[in-house]
């Protein structure tokens, strides 16, 4: 196989084909196989011999998403359109982790090209003549990957958001000045728009005309509604490309009506979802009182922007990795997962290990709404979401075989008190994962939370916006690069969380390892980048060195971004 592949990059693809088919004859299912000889059957345009070949692979393993792209693409060039949506949005689902949409997006020329010039200019305006001069925006419009990937994950690129803030007031225009186009094209990438920012919040800078716009199109929306007109897609995207319908005050009389389906997909998860977590916030139950100064204000917080906001449901782990750490099976025991927010951690466990029992708290009703609902969707039904303080789960009468409290203890008050309550709910004999922000790998981020406060920017939708901007505009590209480069910089939930927390802490491993030392906790290894864990061990080899916080403190001096998201790492209460 690997021989097949490099003369198939050297361009021999003859005889790149004729080792696939060898391999094929002995062994019908091998993926990487059908993979390639479905490459090269598309390369020579043979797109429905190819899109056979693909359905193999795919069908073999279900979980290559590189196989759902390929399988996507022939399924669109031979114009079966929906069908070949599907596999693309198979293919970003489970490439998430990899963060590969965004370089796929860029594999249309009229993107890059676009992105180029802008950046040429940057932070100088771009007039649209100007950006659509040598490709159309139908040249965009008809990409049916990239308006994939805007339907269905936050995207995570400076250069890409700039482009897309541009095209979203382009297509504002196109709105007002005409809402009943029949262009299908516009027509469908408005519609992607629109799902892209409820994803992301609404976190897009808007210009003053945008917003003027912008109101005059909800405006008419709302008159049609009330004098029960028709609503054309586009009016209807040109108004959820900037507001979530269901603030609407008519919002629910959306859902009475009839809708071409790129106009009911923005119907339900503008409306119905949100209405779903509302009925939802009823029936939680609530197992304590949260009245610390501190953790209501964390609350407020969370409940106005719940996060994380996950839009991929939950694949089957295949990774044995993922179970690095424990050494242990929970499976039939009991699990509390503290902190739980929205609920993408909570599903992650339950998946791991499907015979516990799962305790997932919080104190947002938002965030425990939003994790009721993309759990139930996800099928997984054997976890007991409720509201509780942390600080006050001593009072619940519970105890459990495993806690999990990752990126939770750092924004208490005084962390080591929650931690304190969350030992003395852990049985003798069980295991905690923790995550907590590291001093060192959290410098950069810190600057820019310093910069916050002196510029006195709040914690609100238009001065995230601004805040945004300054750094988006600023010349000074290596004092921002910590915000830029992480994912939660693209969203309205995620730059909060990341920038403008009300409460954060952050921790050195011999802080930490005088909380192990004085709760009597035996240290089980940090949860770290594989490729890390190789340079430490080459460093510190031997079994032993893995769980010695003394030389992971002298590997982090040196290395100061080792845990550039959080320290995570599992104890044993002895």
């Amino acid at each position: 196989m690997a021989q097949a592949m490099l003369l198939h990059r050297r361009g021999q693809a003859d005889q790149a084909r004729e080792i696939c088919n060898g391999i094929l004859e002995r062994e019908p299912a091998h993926v990487a196989a059908l993979n390639l000889l479905g490459i090269i059957l598309q390369a020579s345009g043979r797109h429905k011999l190819a899109a056979k070949t693909l359905s193999k692979a795919v069908a073999a393993d279900p979980l290559d998403a590189a196989c759902h792209y390929d399988l996507a693409f022939s399924l669109q060039a031979l114009e079966q359109e929906d069908e070949a949506a599907i596999h693309f949005k198979q293919a970003i689902a489970l490439g998430a982790r990899l963060k590969a949409t965004e370089d796929l997006i860029l594999r249309n020329p009229a993107v890059t090209t676009c992105i180029d010039h802008i950046e040429e200019k940057w932070p100088l305006p771009v007039r649209p003549d100007e950006l659509f001069a040598r490709h159309s925006l139908q040249s965009i419009a008809g990409d049916l990957y990239l308006r994939c990937a805007l339907t269905t994950v936050p995207l995570h690129r400076a250069p890409l958001e700039k482009l897309l803030s541009i095209i979203r007031a382009l297509l504002l225009r196109s709105a007002v000045s005409d809402f009943t186009t029949s262009d299908g094209a516009i027509v469908r990438l408005l519609c992607a728009m629109a799902q892209q920012c409820f994803i992301n919040e609404y976190v897009f800078a808007q210009s003053e005309e945008e917003t003027r716009q912008s109101t005059q199109l909800r405006d008419v929306l709302l008159q049609r509604l009330r004098d029960a007109d028709a609503v054309p897609p586009m009016l209807l995207a040109g108004v959820a490309a900037y507001f979530p319908l269901h603030s609407l005050p008519l919002a629910r009389m959306l859902l009475d009506r009839e809708w071409p389906e790129i106009a009911a997909e923005i119907v339900q998860q503008q409306v119905g979802e949100p209405l779903q977590e509302a009925a939802d916030r009823k029936s939680i139950a609530s197992l304590t009182d949260v009245d610390d100064s501190v953790s209501l204000q964390v609350m407020q917080q969370y409940e106005e922007n719940p996060y994380p906001r996950w839009t991929i449901n939950p694949v089957v782990v295949r990774d044995a990795a993922m179970r690095a750490g424990s050494t242990r099976s929970p499976d039939g025991e009991e699990i509390l997962i503290a902190g739980c927010g929205s609920g993408q951690h909570a599903a992650e466990v339950v998946q791991r290990y499907p015979q516990a029992r799962v305790l997932a708290v919080d104190i947002s009703l938002p965030s425990l709404a939003y994790a009721r609902r993309k759990t139930r969707e996800a099928g997984l039904r054997d976890i007991e979401f409720a509201q509780a303080d942390i600080l006050k789960l001593g009072t619940i009468g519970r105890t459990f075989d495993r806690i999990e409290a990752v990126g939770v203890l750092h924004h208490l008050a005084e962390p080591e008190t929650g931690w304190r309550i969350l030992v003395s709910l852990l049985r003798a004999g069980g295991e905690m994962r923790v995550g907590l922000y590291s001093e060192a790998a959290r410098t950069g981020i810190s600057g820019i939370r310093a910069f916050i406060a002196e510029r006195g920017y709040r914690p609100t939708a238009e001065d995230i916006r601004k805040c945004r901007q300054h750094i988006l505009r600023d010349s000074d590209e290596a004092r921002w690069r910590r915000a830029v480069e992480s994912p939660d910089f693209y969203s309205m939930s995620g730059c909060r969380d990341l920038l403008f927390h009300v409460m954060e802490h952050r921790f050195t491993i011999p802080r930490i390892k005088a909380f192990l030392d004085e709760q009597k906790l035996a240290f089980l290894g940090f949860n770290a980048d594989p490729r890390m864990i190789e340079r430490f061990q080459a460093r510190f080899p031997g079994d032993e060195a893995m769980v010695n916080l003394d030389k992971w403190q002298a590997f982090e001096t040196d290395n100061p971004l080792t845990f550039r998201r959080m320290y995570v790492f599992v104890v044993r209460k002895n």
